[in-house]
């Protein structure tokens, strides 16, 4: 028998979550850099919060064995809660010094990462009690997160402008708790599974536990080992993290660092930088809908290369040649519309690429080394717009940008992104795919 109540739980846990932390992501950086007045401290203060969700995300999976995904989800996202609160009603009370500040944010950080690694666990199982087809579960829950940023960037523009930054933090805090609430009422503890007869049950139940056993043996380090061994051995698997790894970099040093600095001393409005996440959004949603309907006919290798390198570098370019509203706002629209396929396609290069029996340490160690550039990113934007100023940190990240985008043309190994694609089937859940820039779903 089949219940949506679970899946439908679980979706609306993550969407009024999503919007939060998308204020959250433009409320904290302004919000370091009005009471620091430090370019420098704000990149700090993005590296405190994302080197420890990095670490949960991608060492955090023995825990979730022991734990439980769903009661993992409920105390970290509570965890979270109480973490963010702390930060304005500390501020308020002339209690939070910069280190307090950057604990506070490590701690929200590191929870984030099993919450968010919890809920890929759940989202399957409440997928498949819900008998949705898995492709249009995913659809759905990927366009939640772009219809998310599209609401939460500008809302918390507006909000910081007639309020304060600390009180959207407090909002964020609140959609921890309501997710973790409606989590803990809507999603079962336990997948029920209909009863069947024990000698029916026998043959299968034995050739599982023999399938198991061979995991059982094998230590931690030599999973490991076993997953590191096999991304480095395929070439195209190690192009993408490289990719990856350093075009996330840059993104974490404009979106944490380079557009609060611009709108703060360009424009001088916090609405501004809430609308250039919006423009991005809207472009986002507007490519994903046009390119789910066309994916299966359209060739991967030049929806990839070309979305990839329009994405990137003019962003970075257009922040420091002008200060022309409508041209910064469409360069950013634009951009939105040519990555919208770019994470799709590396999660479906990721599954069909990856053994089934190495999937889980593959990709979480993808998500890993990928992630990794994250925090880097807010530390060395800091660090570039306090030592080069604003244009030329931004013609900096723009550079290196531009030179890993145009890998994909110069590497034969990326034309094999068309080669052995299978046909279009109901398939696993994927995980974020390793482009992504983690939030809280």
């Amino acid at each position: 028998m089949t219940s949506r109540r679970p899946l439908v739980g679980l979706l609306t846990a993550e969407a009024i979550s999503l919007v939060g932390s998308r204020m959250s992501m433009v409320a904290l950086p302004w919000f370091t850099l009005v009471t620091t007045g430090s370019a420098a401290k704000t990149g700090v203060v993005a590296f405190a919060e994302m080197l420890p969700y990095v670490l949960a995300c991608g060492l955090g999976g023995p825990l979730l064995d022991r734990i439980g995904a769903r009661r993992t989800s409920i105390v970290a996202d509570l965890g979270s809660a109480l973490a963010l609160v702390a930060v304005p009603l500390l501020y308020r009370a002339d209690l939070l010094g910069f280190g307090a500040l950057v604990g506070l944010v490590a701690v929200a950080g590191l929870l984030r990462g099993f919450g968010d690694s919890a809920k890929m666990v759940i989202f399957p199982e409440t997928v498949a009690v819900a008998g949705v087809e898995m492709t249009r579960a995913t659809s759905l829950h990927d366009g939640l997160g772009r219809l998310a940023t599209l609401l939460g960037a500008p809302l918390a523009g507006l909000l910081i402008a007639a309020l304060d930054a600390q009180t959207v933090l407090l909002i964020d805090a609140g959609t921890f708790a309501a997710g973790a609430l409606i989590v803990a009422l809507t999603v079962p503890r336990t997948r029920s599974a209909p009863v069947a007869d024990p000698e029916r049950e026998r043959e299968p139940a034995e050739r599982e536990q023999s399938e198991r056993e061979p995991a059982e043996r094998e230590s931690y380090v030599q999973a490991i080992r076993a997953g590191l061994r096999f991304l480095w051995q395929n070439r195209l698997m190690r192009g993408i993290l490289l990719l990856v790894f350093v075009t996330n970099l840059a993104d974490a040093a404009y979106g944490t660092v380079l557009a609060p600095v611009w709108a703060r001393d360009v424009v001088g409005s916090p609405v501004a930088l809430g609308f250039l996440s919006a423009t991005f959004a809207i472009g986002a949603v507007s490519g994903n809908v046009v390119f789910t309907v066309l994916a299966p006919r359209m060739p991967r290798f030049w929806v990839f290369a070309v979305g990839f390198l329009i994405a990137g570098a003019p962003r970075f370019v257009v922040l420091a040649a002008t200060d022309r509203l409508w041209a910064i706002y469409l360069v950013s629209f634009v951009a939105g519309v040519s990555v919208a396929a770019v994470n799709p396609i590396l999660g479906a290069l990721s599954y069909e690429r990856t053994p089934e029996r190495l999937r889980a340490r593959v990709l979480g160690l993808s998500r890993a080394v990928s992630y990794a550039g994250i925090p880097l990113g807010g530390l060395l934007g800091g660090a570039a717009v306090h030592g080069l100023a604003l244009p030329a940190a931004c013609l900096l990240f723009g550079l290196a940008y531009l030179v890993v985008t145009l890998m994909p043309f110069v590497s034969q190994v990326w034309r094999t992104m068309d080669h052995d694609r299978p046909a279009a089937r109901s398939s696993p859940v994927p995980e974020r795919p390793p482009s992504q820039i983690p939030s809280k779903a």
